[in-house]
């Protein structure tokens, strides 16, 4: 979860996200009333916030002597804040995303990593009934299978970060006071393994913490002790890690013997429209209409799976099952779970996507795409808002769009289109 809009993503969503700090807020771990007055509208000064973060934790079960200790000097963190604007799992070109995570070099040292930890994935599985490949996945996308976990240019102490967020990010507020409380309760009640930890209570910009990046409320709900030390360590045990990404995909629904879905081939002249992202079809229907899994993957016939477009037509198609969805509880990203099952997929040996990218197209700006969305809500296509994000509900308006147009109904959001719905009356 590298986060931020992706750290609401181990926010773990309101609806459907966070690792990915979506604008999702998540209720903390353990259930202690909220008291205290509602964030303002705009930043304030820090010395004059941080009284106010203090009087937050306090309220939710954090020593005054503990709280006064971490925050009373505190100093907020320029870079994080600069940080919020700049996730690349809404910003970039779905292609670019993905294939800076699926290299041939994280390829080689994810299948090293599933020898060296073989007797400990396979306790895992039987016990979580998650599939190893997925759980490295995540571990290689989210920490790089621990190596930035050492490196002092991108951890950071997080109670800085989260008081940073919680007094310089008013629109999510409450949600960075809540996660540093939690935070804040993880060293009250002695949870991490500081003696192991030179640094402190270490995460990334947005306070993700540990190989797979657990949120603090996160890491209180769903962390597990798979070593058998009295300890859940995120940060220093694999085990531990790797169980409790697994605890917390099987919470959140993930379907033993179950794959995430499949690249999809699809026929010429195929309708667009079906691929709506909300329409579940056995695959077998998929098949009578003329859609089929890739490289001769075996998915049963009567797995129920829905068709996605993340280029459009001219780009990959898959066939995603539930667990897809499981992923993205983790980080609602489309490009972010894409990732995850496309490299879980090169761990296990199967090859690469059968249908490239349109890397030709321009991908638009961030003001573009709020333009675009401005537009369409203009027009009377709902968006769910502007932000700038290319989410399902501006899928859907761009596929409503189109069909109105008699363009392909794909959702794909390029220049030519924007130029299109610019000079639409």
């Amino acid at each position: 979860m590298d986060h931020g809009n992706a750290q609401i993503r181990h926010a773990k969503r309101r609806g459907s996200i966070c690792l990915a700090v979506s604008a999702c807020v998540l209720a903390p771990a353990l259930a202690i009333a909220q008291t205290g007055s509602p964030p303002t509208a705009s930043p304030q000064p820090f010395e004059n916030c941080r009284t106010e973060l203090i009087a937050w934790a306090t309220a939710r079960a954090v020593p005054q002597n503990l709280a006064e200790a971490q925050l009373g000097n505190l100093t907020p963190d320029p870079d994080v804040l600069a940080a919020t604007g700049s996730q690349g799992e809404f910003v970039r070109p779905i292609w670019d995303y993905i294939e800076a995570s699926v290299t041939p070099a994280r390829i080689e040292a994810g299948q090293r990593k599933l020898a060296e930890h073989a007797d400990t994935l396979a306790a895992i599985e039987a016990k979580y009934g998650v599939d190893r490949h997925i759980l490295v996945a995540f571990w290689g996308v989210e920490s790089s299978y621990g190596a930035v976990l050492d490196n002092p240019a991108i951890v950071k102490p997080v109670v800085r970060s989260l008081a940073t967020l919680g007094c310089g990010d008013p629109a999510r507020a409450p949600y960075w006071r809540d996660e540093l409380a939690a935070a804040l309760q993880i060293l009250a009640w002695n949870q991490a393994p500081l003696d192991r930890m030179p640094g402190g209570l270490t995460g990334s910009w947005a306070g993700a913490m540990g190989h797979t990046q657990f949120m603090p409320s996160v890491y209180q709900r769903d962390a597990v002790d798979f070593d058998g030390d009295g300890k859940r360590d995120i940060w220093t045990s694999v085990p531990d890690a790797l169980a409790s990404t697994a605890n917390y995909l099987r919470v959140h629904g993930w379907k033993p013997g179950d794959g995430w879905g499949t690249e999809a081939v699809l026929q010429e002249r195929f309708d667009a429209a079906l691929a709506d992202e909300t329409t579940a079809r056995s695959v077998a229907a998929w098949r009578a209409l003329g859609v089929t899994p890739a490289h001769g993957r075996p998915v049963p016939d009567d797995a129920q799976a829905t068709l996605i477009l993340p280029a459009g037509i001219r780009g990959p198609a898959f066939l995603i099952q539930p667990n897809f969805a499981v992923i993205l509880r983790y980080n609602t990203a489309l490009s972010y779970a894409l990732t995850v099952a496309l490299l879980s997929d090169r761990l296990r040996g199967d090859p690469a996507l059968t249908r490239d990218w349109p890397r030709g197209d321009r991908a638009l700006t961030a003001d573009e795409r709020r333009d675009l969305q401005t537009r369409l809500i203009e027009r009377g296509f709902a968006t769910g808002g502007v932000d700038g994000k290319i989410g399902p509900k501006t899928r859907a308006a761009l596929r409503a769009f189109q069909g109105s147009v008699g363009l392909p109904p794909d959702g794909y959001a390029d220049a030519p289109l924007l130029d299109r719905i610019r000079a639409a009356p």
